[in-house]
């Protein structure tokens, strides 16, 4: 990307070096390179080094001003030329941007070399551990490839145009192309005229007509872009360099950052500007977009607590209008690299774009899914039809009709970055199919006909099938979440087993060995020796059947529908601790609550009998007054199954 919004320039660090002949001149490019006056910078340098000049700082500093600007085939060849100087304590960053240049003109084997030497001189890197846990990466983005349609959003000029934002007919964008008066000024860096808002109706298909600039109130002789409007359409946030009032902040180093402002829409005029209260000089806050509800901001910056070059954040917008405290999105989302251009939809996903993430070459854009808990899913790369080997950005989509907008400095372009919109022709997925064969545990015997019941993880039934002739069975299943798998099969103890499903496409191998049962009972026994069931959980002094209780209560449903004349006789049980009274009573009620999830259950209520039976049957010297470890006093806490008739 070729404009001066991608959070990372505060973070360059000064380089200094000196030289013979030509070192008043590398002293002047170096001023220009540490005020981010990457063009002028590059002139000097490169004027330098055709004189024969060679400096591992000279090659650093052209390196990077072409990196920064996106132009990584150019980055690719000073790189090349510095790490040809064979300069043994170069620091890892240049390892991985060489890297990402390379990849950018298809030298992926050279790529794949740098990022492993990356992992082992940067150490505990995410970039480099992310590699390595995803070498067959381009696999995985050629399986999300070919999924759109996509052509030219016909409204770029030369210059740079980026960035879209849906507003009630219209999307708005930002654009270099306003020239101006004969005095209109060019940021150094990119060697571009400042950007406005620029405005487009949305004709059929969301193709946008002839641009015009958005607002007078809004643009100003500095940079805007990135708006995002509520539902309601009468507030924005956009970002700005640090410019209000007709006043210009800057930091420490006296450089002028880029802040998040809102905006709010009186009389169809954009009025009240002002800056949000964690904007600071000192760092940058941009890019942002809204939660579907509004009540959620996210945004990319450089603030303390950053991860990486620049981290997405997001922050609470509370009913009073004041903002929470701004919250890191963490280690599944941000990298050590640039993490920006976040975009949230109403599916719960959110979109943003990345140079840290395994991808084709400078930014790419990825999706992940936001959890109900906010924790994020396994990050993906949509594609190679949204993604390049050049900065790609800005995604937009419209979850309706499956058309957006994204932004790319690809090859074919009609300038700097171009806007381009699409047609998503099919939804991103993840596919896993869950199976396994259920054996005896003891002759590896395959067991066909086992009942298999698939359970969420609070327990409840998905889907049940029945093992084939070869022990076979499979169920189609979500990434990333926790299953429990039941099997069940006459003659066998039940076997209950949790998987949890990985977060990318594939199989998950889940093989189950059955137990013969062990136990034979007749009138009398206790059913819940089988399975090895000494007590049904209950919560603290409460006689509501927990989630674990049935699951042991399954075991015991399962026998009686498999034996439809057998009865029991269901006795709970205390320790001696707390009142007899109390104790009698509440065994009572544990008693017939296990009575009762077994008849809601099916069991007619004329097999079953129950009661509690307190601290009047303890099994061992543990009366009240006598001194007993807690194993002792759990030896009384128990539930009885005793079967009165066959």
């Amino acid at each position: 990307m070729k404009n001066n919004i991608l959070l990372y320039i505060t973070l360059l660090t000064a380089f200094s070096f000196s030289a013979h002949c030509q070192q008043g001149k590398v002293a002047a490019a170096d001023k220009k390179y540490d005020n981010y006056a990457y063009i002028d910078a590059i002139k000097t340098y490169e004027k330098v080094a055709q004189k024969g000049y060679k400096s591992a700082d000279m090659f650093k500093k052209l390196g990077n001003s072409y990196y920064f600007n996106a132009e990584l085939e150019q980055a690719a060849k000073w790189y090349g030329e510095l790490f040809a100087m064979n300069t043994s304590d170069l620091e890892p960053e240049y390892y991985f941007r060489y890297a990402q240049s390379l990849r950018s003109i298809g030298q992926n084997e050279k790529a794949n070399e740098l990022l492993e030497l990356f992992n082992k001189k940067a150490g505990n890197d995410s970039r480099g551990k992310l590699f390595l846990e995803n070498e067959n990466y381009l696999d995985a983005i050629k399986a999300n490839s070919g999924r759109y349609t996509i052509e030219d959003a016909g409204i770029n000029s030369i210059y740079s145009d980026y960035g879209t934002a849906l507003y009630s007919n219209e999307i708005i964008f930002a654009s270099a192309r306003d020239t101006g008066s004969l005095g209109q000024r060019k940021h150094k860096w990119t060697n571009q005229y400042f950007t406005n808002l620029y405005a487009s109706t949305l004709g059929e298909n969301m193709t946008p007509s002839d641009p015009h600039k958005f607002d007078s109130n809004i643009n100003s002789k500095f940079h805007e872009s990135t708006p995002t409007f509520t539902n309601d359409g009468k507030t924005m946030y956009f970002t700005r360099n640090n410019f209000i009032n007709g006043k210009k902040g800057k930091d420490t180093n006296q450089i002028t950052l880029i802040k998040i402002y809102k905006a709010t829409l009186e009389n169809d005029k954009w009025t009240e500007i002002t800056e949000l209260p964690f904007n600071s000089d000192n760092y940058s806050t941009a890019h942002p977009t809204l939660s579907p509800d509004g009540r959620m901001l996210y945004f990319a910056s450089d603030m303390p607590g950053t991860l990486g070059l620049s981290d997405l954040f997001k922050v609470q917008i509370n009913n009073d209008g004041s903002y929470g405290i701004p919250e890191n999105l963490g280690k599944t989302i941000n990298t050590e690299g640039r993490e920006t251009f976040p975009f949230v939809n109403d599916e719960n996903e959110i979109y943003f774009a990345s140079d840290g993430h395994p991808g084709l070459g400078g930014l790419d854009v990825f999706v992940s899914t936001i959890n109900p808990n906010g924790s994020f899913s396994k990050v993906q790369n949509v594609g190679s039809d949204i993604n390049s080997p050049k900065d790609d950005f800005a995604y937009l989509i419209d979850t309706k009709s499956r058309r957006g907008f994204f932004t790319s400095n690809r090859d074919g372009g009609m300038g700097y970055d171009d806007i381009y919109k699409f047609l998503e022709l099919k939804k991103i997925t993840c596919k896993q199919l869950l199976y396994g064969e259920i054996t005896n545990i003891d002759t590896a015997e395959l067991l066909p006909n086992t009942k298999i019941t698939l359970l969420d993880n609070q327990f409840n039934s998905i889907s049940t099938t029945v093992s084939d002739d070869k022990g076979a069975y499979s169920f189609a299943v979500e990434c990333g979440k926790k299953y429990y798998v039941r099997a069940q099969k006459p003659e066998y103890t039940v076997k209950e087993v949790s998987i949890t499903i990985a977060d990318e496409n594939g199989k998950t191998y889940l093989p189950i060995a059955l137990e013969n049962a062990v136990c034979k009972v007749t009138i009398g026994d206790d059913l819940g020796k089988c399975f090895n069931i000494k007590m049904i959980y209950f919560d603290l002094d409460k006689s509501n059947i927990r989630k674990e209780a049935a699951l042991d209560l399954e075991k015991i449903l399962d026998v009686l529908n498999q034996n439809p004349t057998m009865t029991l006789d269901i006795r709970s049980h205390t320790d001696s601790r707390a009142s007899f009274k109390y104790n009698e009573a509440l065994s009572d009620r544990r008693a017939k609550s296990t009575i009762k999830w077994l008849v809601k259950n099916g069991v007619n209520e004329n097999r079953l009998s129950g009661k509690g039976y307190g601290e009047t049957q303890l099994v061992n010297k543990c009366t009240d007054g006598v001194s007993c470890t807690e194993e002792e006093h759990q030896l009384n806490r128990r539930s009885e199954f005793i079967i009165t008739a066959l």
